[in-house]
This record gives C-alpha cells, sequence and structure tokens, in this order.
C-alpha cells in the first residue's frame, strides 16, 4: 500500500508551535510508517519525518511571508497529482483545493475535513461528493449535504503529555487568541471564580487581543505566556487545575481538549460543536452554556479524577486508535477500487 500524504505548508509538519493540521498530519504519517505502510509526506521542506519526504515549498509561507500563499499552495498541490499514478491512494489534508485535481487521476482521493470555514466553500465539496471520499473529524460537524466513509477522531502522542495527579493553582485558556475561541470569556470566568489564568496560544485577530484580552494582563492574575512549543504546552496543560474552553462556534474537534486530558487536566467547556463527543460531563470535565455556569464548574473541579481523564484520552482518543482507523478505511477505498 503506497499512501501520498498531503500536508498544508502554512507551517512545517510536525509544527514548532501552532498548526493543528499539521500536527494531525504528522501524528499519522509516523504512526503510519511505524506500522511500515509506504508512506510519502508532501509538506514543506523543513518538515521532519520517518517517512519519505517530498517538497516544493521551500519553507511554511507563514515563516516567510516573501512566499505568496496562493502560488505555493498551488504548485505544492501540483507536484502531488502530477505523481498521482505513483500511489494507490492521496490523503487530502489541504481542504478543498486538492478535490478540484481529484478528476485529473485514478487514484482514489480521501479527504480529512478538518473544518468548514465557510458555507462557501461547500459548493466544492458537492461537487465531488461520491467521486472522492470524506472522513469527518466528528459527528458534529457533519454535513448533511455529503457523504462520508467514516468519522474518524484525532488522536495523540500520549507518551509526549506527561500525567501530572497534583496541578498548580491557575486555570488555563490555550488556543488562538480569537472571539472564536473565548479568551475574552476565559477572562471573565478566572476573574469570578477568584483564580489566576494563564493564556497561551498565536494572537489571531490582533484588534481583538488589544481590545479584551491585552487590558487584562497585569503578569499576576492574568498572563499571557505567548505561543507555546511542545515542551511548554505539556508544563501548562499539566500544571493546570483545567482548561477554559468557551467556545463561541461549533468546534469541529478541538485538539487541545483531549491534550488536557492527557495531562489529568479536566476541561470546562462552552457545550458547543464537537465538545459533547469529547467530554463525558462529570467524568473529564464540565459542559456549559455560559460564564456563570463555567464559574458553578471551576468550583466543583475537585470530583474530577484527573487519572480518570488520562484514562478516557487512552481509550478513545491515542495515536494507535487513530492509525488503525485510517487504515481500514485506506482497505475500504483500496479493495472497492480493485
Amino acid at each position: 500500500m503506497k499512501i501520498a500524504m498531503l500536508s498544508p505548508i502554512a507551517w512545517r509538519t510536525p509544527p514548532l508551535g501552532y498548526g493543528p493540521w499539521e500536527r494531525v498530519v504528522s501524528l499519522l504519517t509516523e504512526g503510519l510508517a511505524v506500522r511500515g505502510i509506504d508512506v510519502t509526506l508532501f509538506a514543506t521542506a523543513d518538515s521532519v519525518t520517518q517517512a519519505k519526504l517530498h517538497a516544493i515549498a521551500p519553507m511554511p509561507y507563514e515563516k516567510d511571508k516573501n512566499l505568496d500563499p496562493k502560488v505555493w499552495e498551488c504548485l505544492h498541490i501540483a507536484e502531488l497529482f502530477e505523481r498521482a499514478g505513483n500511489f494507490d491512494l492521496i490523503h487530502n489534508h489541504f481542504d478543498f483545493l486538492p478535490l478540484t485535481y481529484s478528476g485529473l487521476t485514478d487514484t482514489p482521493v480521501l479527504t480529512t475535513i478538518h473544518g468548514f470555514s465557510s458555507p462557501k466553500i461547500l459548493p466544492v465539496y458537492r461537487k465531488y461528493n461520491r467521486k472522492t471520499h470524506y472522513v469527518s473529524i466528528s459527528n458534529a460537524d457533519r454535513s448533511p449535504e455529503l457523504d462520508y466513509i467514516d468519522t474518524i477522531y484525532h488522536g495523540i502522542d500520549l507518551e509526549n503529555f506527561a500525567f501530572q495527579e497534583t496541578p498548580d493553582d491557575y486555570l488555563l485558556f490555550f488556543g488562538r487568541i480569537h472571539h472564536d475561541k473565548g479568551a475574552a470569556e476565559a477572562i471573565q470566568i478566572a476573574r469570578q471564580a477568584g483564580m489566576k489564568l494563564i493564556l497561551a496560544g498565536v494572537i489571531q485577530d490582533i484588534d481583538y487581543y488589544k481590545s479584551v484580552v491585552e487590558p487584562h494582563l497585569d503578569g499576576v492574575r492574568v498572563r499571557y505566556a505567548g505561543v507555546a512549543g511542545p515542551e511548554m504546552r505539556n508544563k501548562l496543560l499539566g500544571g493546570a487545575r483545567a482548561l477554559l474552553h468557551p467556545i463561541n462556534f461549533n468546534e469541529p474537534f478541538g485538539l487541545s481538549v483531549v491534550e488536557a486530558g492527557a495531562c489529568g487536566t479536566p476541561v470546562v467547556a462552552y457545550n458547543r460543536g464537537s465538545m459533547p463527543e469529547i467530554i463525558e460531563n462529570g467524568a473529564n470535565g464540565f459542559l456549559v452554556g455560559n460564564v456563570n455556569s463555567a464559574v458553578e464548574a471551576v468550583g466543583s473541579l475537585d470530583a474530577i479524577s484527573r487519572r480518570k481523564c488520562r484514562k478516557i484520552v487512552q481509550d478513545r482518543f491515542s495515536r494507535a486508535r487513530m492509525v488503525d482507523n485510517y487504515i481500514s478505511v485506506y482497505h475500504k477505498i483500496i479493495d472497492k477500487k480493485d
């Protein structure tokens, strides 16, 4: 079985900091390589993998602003599809654009839909529905207009997340600094709960940051720790009493929620999108509806077993489970073609 894995090129694979899609691609690619599957990763030239690496983009366009994203995205996708005949299956993690190349090859294309940025992109998915194959990353993120071969939850590398039985005395917000992720709400929750808050993540909306986050930063009660790489991520997640996830959109999955659980840290999240599929209310966190109910949940954190949080991730969100599920889908597609 020869698989072509198409990663985004906004960041390297795996990312050094932010880059959730690239991180999932890396976890899957390395898991497949360990199983002895012949995988070629199409990613940026600075990417790191045990599989074969094929690159046309010299580095991520978010790192080098001289690189025009559209130009290098087109070159990157074309580089794979011009070699499509060398593979049994193309696994696309690049959103909708590669689908427009899929009719030019007999090699089957599987797309993991990491989320819909807007309903405006649905016409592309509709056009190639049933001509290609779609995997959703949660049942909540499925479009009723599309057919899916499976739902496969993201898995994480548990060995890189240390379990911490006794946390420190702070709450954590870990994600994009953007209205969608609810950084402002996290600050309100922490203040009303009388607890310290650390925020970490890429500032995606600078105006939002300056208007509703920066004025509250005092370095003591509310602190911004910057974009956290793997080592800092592990430390921050493990040390938190809880991860606050007061999202203002229907999140397709939420890697940080699973990563927190791997460290033993419960999550207090707004009950939207995929959150009910990841959080077992009262077992590894709390599903809430607003700031006030989130504050009540923070007051009930002692009822949550941190070992139970870790166990749920081990059972449901391991990389091994994700790899197994994708291999099953690959066989289903390739065997059907034959």
